[in-house]
């Protein structure tokens, strides 16, 4: 009875409870709904008919009694202007044709939703009817009417469209409430404008909790009132400062944490602040060991540290276990205080995660470690947030009081003893977010030497010795993976970006996507046999992850073009005006050709007039690192007579159905 109270109380604070039975049947993809191209993949799709069409005259409105909704229709139409060029006033009242209406209220069809994320989308010939009980389920449905658009939507400059999207009707809510993404911003520091384009990239795919790993061995980045060394000294390194890279650290003031926070909040998505300890804790024994002068220390601040070396040194490489804060200083617990209760009031969400985890025996006791771990957490309940941290805390014998979530990393399945802290959480009564390493860590290598050239330096491969590529982090499923930690104590998924081999945005992104879609559908989305590359359900997901190649690319997002993908070409042609010879000459057409070398891509031009040309496909190419960028395809041709001329362009390549797109060139009487 006691683990099921504190399970609740966990749920509680999180606003929902699991909605899908441990032993619920899996799902069939419905092969009739390829049209519908939408990670994660919904509930219910019934397929209507036509399509609707984004306007010039289009609207977005927001009904009577719904005023929640006016900053999720604001942010739709902030979306859609970029590329569409169109207005897209937000306005009160009631719909009119070719509009997109926001409705705020209960459509009766989300008894699965007890949290108020899912929401009900009406597609039509006439207009789009977005309803959901709570603006955070109105935002998720925005995120899926984003992705019924043509991927070109995405465009940050004018594309010509047309902006149509399949009739359906779609009724959609979480399976879990915690779908998470970890970014460790202290083995390389990322500035907030960065992490800001992070969270609007996972936000597309319903991800609704960033984990940031603000602290560890090498470098503490965020600004404690009172201990200004912490990033004086802490936040200037870096993995790999004085050794094979050049980082040179930095560090965030606290309004800086507050604007990303607020940043994410704008997007439905909270932040959990991360300082490990008591290990991990390296940057802060730097920092602190000499700061004797500290009126909060005791003048004796070198009692903190019971780390490997005595005294302190800074280790820059990729080690853990190498340090420890030291149980019975005065010092430790002044500082461990000033960090909890700072970032717990920066912090507006309900977690703070404590870390805990590789702290070797030979550094501290167990019994010394449970106690450290209890009496953290006494100061995290006081500052009324719910204690998370990494699965150990669970096997440890901590006396955890209250809610409580252990986070389980270890490649391990099954009945495996390596499974041990997960089993004691789920006994504990602990709300479990699963990241097992092998299916969940995205800073893992992908599968090298499968598709162009994945880099030696870029990834690890402790937990995937062969690297783990996109159906790895699609073929598991939360609640069965580990015996004994069944749905019921599940309550969410996290992908997890260490950060000792990331140094840039670019290169963060690039381990992150395509493969954080695929634990945003394992955390979404009803549960599938997701057993193999082959399943039925992998090839669905497979199909509909390559739609989101134009997507990831026009929107200037890195990404990994996996093999596993069936990677698709994707045109966008505007119409043209020839000049006054009736001369057309230079780009006429944008592709989108994810993992396709420009050599690789064959265009053609059909003039309208009898004549077909080649055309020069060019274009920024792929490297060890990134994606090839978006190509241009280029002609020229001279009319020989005015008028409108109806032009085709078509662009193949090698195992990928060829695409064309139809533009009008304008000749003017010379």
């Amino acid at each position: 009875m006691r683990t099921a109270l504190i399970l609740a109380g966990v749920l509680a604070l999180l606003g929902a409870v699991p909605t899908v039975p441990a032993q619920a049947a899996p799902a069939r993809p419905d092969t009739t709904l390829a049209a519908i191209q939408v990670i994660p993949r919904p509930v219910r799709v019934v397929p209507g008919a036509g399509r609707f069409t984004l306007t010039p005259r289009t609207r977005i409105v927001v009904a009577d009694r719904s005023a929640g909704a006016w900053p999720v229709a604001g942010d739709l139409a902030a979306l859609l202007r970029p590329a569409t060029g169109f207005r897209l006033p937000v306005v009160g009242g009631g719909r009119r044709p070719a509009d997109v209406e926001l409705v705020l209220g209960d459509p009766g069809t989300l008894a699965g939703d007890p949290d108020g994320e899912g929401y009900q989308l009406s597609v039509t010939a006439a207009g789009v009817t977005l309803e959901a009980p709570t603006p955070h389920g109105l935002f998720n449905g925005v995120q899926t009417v984003r992705q019924l658009l043509p991927g070109w939507i995405e465009s940050r400059t004018v594309r010509p469209g047309p902006w149509s999207m399949p009739a359906a009707a779609i009724v959609d809510y979480p399976r879990y409430p915690y779908r998470g993404l970890m970014l460790d911003i202290a083995r390389h520091f990322e500035t907030p404008a960065a992490v800001d384009r992070l969270i609007d990239q996972a936000a597309a795919y319903k991800i609704n909790w960033l984990h940031l790993h603000v602290a560890d061995d090498q470098g503490f980045r965020v600004a404690i009132a009172g201990f200004p060394n912490l990033t004086a000294i802490g936040g200037q390194g870096a993995v790999g400062t004085g050794g094979r890279t050049v980082d040179p650290g930095g560090s965030w003031t606290q309004a800086q944490y507050r604007s990303v926070v607020a940043h994410a909040s704008a997007r439905f998505m909270t932040v959990v602040p991360e300082v490990d300890s008591p290990g991990h804790d390296n940057a802060i024994i730097m920092s602190e060991f000499g700061d004797t002068a500290n009126p909060r220390l005791d003048g004796h601040p070198q009692d903190i540290n019971c780390s490997v070396n005595h005294p302190p040194v800074w280790d820059y490489t990729q080690d853990v276990g190498i340090s420890a804060l030291c149980l019975d200083s005065r010092n430790t617990w002044a500082i461990t205080s000033a960090i909890v209760r700072q970032l717990g009031a920066l912090t507006p969400g309900s977690l703070y995660d404590l870390g805990g985890d590789e702290v070797p025996a030979a550094l501290m006791s167990p019994a010394d470690y449970a106690a450290f771990v209890d009496r953290e957490s006494g100061i995290v309940q006081a500052q009324h947030k719910t204690v998370m941290g990494w699965a150990d805390i669970a096997a440890a014998d901590t006396h955890l009081s209250g809610p409580s979530v252990a986070e389980y990393w270890q490649p391990a399945a099954g009945t495996s003893p390596d499974t041990a802290s997960a089993v004691a959480a789920a006994r504990r009564g602990m709300g479990i977010v699963m990241a097992p390493a092998n299916h969940a860590y995205l800073d893992q290598k992908y599968v090298s030497g499968r598709a162009g050239s994945v880099p030696a330096a870029l990834g690890q491969d402790w937990a995937c010795p062969r690297g783990c590529d996109v159906d790895r982090f699609f073929d598991w499923d939360p609640g069965s993976l580990v015996t004994g930690v069944g749905d019921g104590s599940v309550i969410g998924v996290e992908g997890t970006a260490f950060s000792e081999t990331l140094t840039t945005l670019s290169e963060i992104d690039y381990m992150v996507f395509p493969r954080l879609p695929a634990l945003a559908e394992v955390s979404w989305s009803r549960p599938a046999d997701r057993t193999s590359p082959a399943s039925p359900a992998f090839v669905d997901f497979a199909r509909r992850l390559a739609a989101q190649g134009t997507r990831l690319t026009a929107a200037g997002t890195n990404f990994h073009p996996s093999p596993e993908v069936p990677w698709a070409l994707d045109l966008s042609a505007p119409d043209l005006t020839a000049g006054e010879s009736g001369q057309v000459r230079g780009r006429v057409a944008g592709l989108s050709a994810p993992g396709f070398p420009a050599g690789s891509v064959r265009a053609s031009i059909d003039w309208g007039d009898g004549v077909t040309t080649a055309g020069a496909v060019s274009g920024r190419p792929a490297t060890d690192t990134t994606v090839n960028g978006l190509y241009a395809i280029s002609g020229s041709h001279a009319y020989g007579q005015s008028g409108a001329f109806d032009v085709v362009v078509t662009a193949s390549a090698p195992n990928t159905p060829p695409v064309r797109a139809e533009f009008e060139v304008r000749v003017s009487p010379r």
